[in-house]
């Protein structure tokens, strides 16, 4: 428990099982500071392996792909902040172009390339090389705040953003247009994510308490709706090991874990929480860790 603090996302470490880092912001990142936390499971339980102040909201956390001890996070003030936890003082580096809330961060996955994209409450997302100082690339095209920027897992430089504007975008880092224009939703799009199995599958999670599958070859309708959050859907993840089960968590405080390859597709209601739920990961580690 960490008192005061409100989380905002969690991420397993790629490299090391049971270790999660955890973006948070005082006072529902309205005002105050943000923490970056980094827990490990151990035979005594869950312990704080390290922590990290910023002074603006922390709203979204993301592991290095080539180095265990390095972890980027973006913030209110619309600033990314690299940090190292072998080192103990604050943030390697601090990238501030984005002039309004930073809200996502990912780094990407495919082998070959090092390269971080953020998006922003400005309707931009920037790309980043973190051995560079400054973005290499800025994406214009959403008519609303960006919520959510995620790597493709499958094809190097490509990545989605879902956008208070409805839509859901997929953008290819060598050209500077949008790929792909998506209506999702009738409401604003809060996050997304791709299938780990299939890479023209993607889904949404919105305002609108729906999960919907899109098919990027087919995007007049969409291949799956699922239904039962009954608040707005704040983060929806598929799972690494199953090609048709994902996960999504909400502001009705529940995580809910589906199977849209299912007639009754809601598989589980978790209700831990007592308040918002922000952020969810899935262990890459341990099958069914959450």
């Amino acid at each position: 428990r960490r008192p005061g603090l409100h989380g905002y996302a969690v991420e397993f470490s790629p490299y090391c099982p049971g270790r999660v880092a955890c973006a948070a912001a005082q006072y529902y990142g309205m005002a105050g500071c943000g923490t970056l936390a980094v827990l490990g499971q151990n035979e005594a339980g869950i312990v704080l392996l390290r922590s990290f102040d910023w002074n603006d909201g922390l709203f979204d956390v993301t592991w290095s792909e080539n180095n265990e001890n390095v972890l980027i996070t973006c913030s209110g003030d619309g600033s990314l902040q690299i940090w190292d936890m072998a080192k103990t003082k604050g943030p390697l580096q601090v990238y501030k172009e984005h002039t309004l809330e930073a809200y996502s961060v990912d780094w990407s996955q495919t082998r070959g390339e090092q390269l971080v994209v953020s998006g922003s409450w400005d309707q931009t997302a920037k790309l980043w090389d973190p051995a560079v100082g400054k973005s290499l690339c800025t994406f214009k095209g959403h008519e609303g705040v960006i919520y959510s920027t995620i790597w493709s897992p499958h094809i190097p430089g490509c990545f989605a953003s879902a956008s208070g504007d409805q839509t859901l975008r997929i953008w290819d880092v060598k050209t500077p247009g949008v790929k792909l224009v998506i209506p999702a939703h009738q409401a604003e799009v809060l996050s997304c994510d791709w299938c780990k199995y299939d890479e023209n599958l993607l889904v949404t999670g919105a305002v609108d308490c729906s999960l919907k599958g899109w098919d990027l070859r087919n995007i007049r309708q969409p291949v799956f709706v699922l239904l039962g959050h009954t608040y707005a859907i704040r983060r929806v993840k598929f799972s690494p090991f199953h090609a048709t089960i994902l996960a999504s968590c909400s502001y009705d405080f529940t995580v809910r874990f589906w199977d849209f390859s299912k007639p009754n597709p809601l598989l589980e209601t978790v209700e831990h929480h007592t308040e918002f739920t922000c952020g969810l990961d899935l262990s890459l580690h341990n099958r069914g860790q959450v």
